[in-house]
């Protein structure tokens, strides 16, 4: 068969792959265009904020907690739902005191997280679980483990990850991030995570890529050397 047969069947072919890539890019663009990062990123979901601290409240002397806590190496005091708390840093550990007391209270117990949950949670929705979790699902791979996943029944079954050290709200997920974290994926062709099998992806696109330039640039030369010799 002639090299132009070849050359045509490997163009179309490898223009099929472009092209479908190209419509995901496309898609995967639009999406991010209209669904603004706001409500990506679960802001109107759940609202973490601080109330003020009492005046007059008892505390334990910070004299004091250094000497039950050595090697603080951070302090701080806020509100956790109803009573006041130090968090205290020693070294890369944190951990919550009650601020009356002096009690260690991390790591926190469901009820305490599913009241924080309900505390943040700017919608309707009853709580379906909270999980324990010692392995970071993909949507929240980054964020350190052990954490707290609290579940509500709502359109876009939200999830909020919470720190069992601290309290803090780690993460804010629901349906439409899944989305945009599935389309992006697509966007930048990032296929899998592990490392090299991803790099090898982008190789075969890129080389796709050339393939598919060569291929078109010989389907041109060779339709102009036919048109001469007619």
């Amino acid at each position: 068969m002639k090299p132009a047969f070849w050359a045509r069947r490997a163009h179309k072919w490898i223009g099929l792959i472009v092209g479908v890539q190209a419509l995901l890019w496309m898609i995967s663009g639009v999406y991010m265009t209209v669904v603004p990062l706001d409500i990506i990123h679960g802001d109107h979901l759940a609202h973490s904020h601080s109330e003020p601290l009492a005046a007059n409240a008892p505390r334990v002397a910070q004299a004091d907690l250094a000497a039950r806590y050595p090697d603080i190496t951070a302090l701080k005091i806020k509100r956790l739902l109803e009573r006041e708390v130090y968090e205290i840093r020693q070294g890369d550990r944190a951990s919550l005191v009650d601020a009356g007391t002096g009690e260690r209270i991390t790591p926190l117990e469901r009820t305490t997280v599913v009241a924080l949950a309900k505390a943040v949670y700017q919608g309707e929705a009853e709580v379906t679980g909270a999980e324990w979790i010692t392995r970071a699902p993909r949507e929240v791979q980054t964020r350190p483990v052990p954490m707290w996943a609290v579940r509500f029944d709502d359109r876009g079954q939200t999830t909020l990850y919470f720190s069992p050290d601290t309290g803090e709200l780690l993460a804010r997920r629901h349906s439409l991030w899944r989305w945009f974290d599935f389309l992006w994926m697509f966007h930048i062709m990032d296929y899998e995570k592990r490392t090299d099998v991803n790099n090898t992806l982008l190789r075969v696109a890129a080389a796709s890529g050339v393939l598919f330039a060569l291929s078109g640039a010989w389907l041109l030369f060779y339709s102009f050397t036919r048109r001469r010799s007619a």
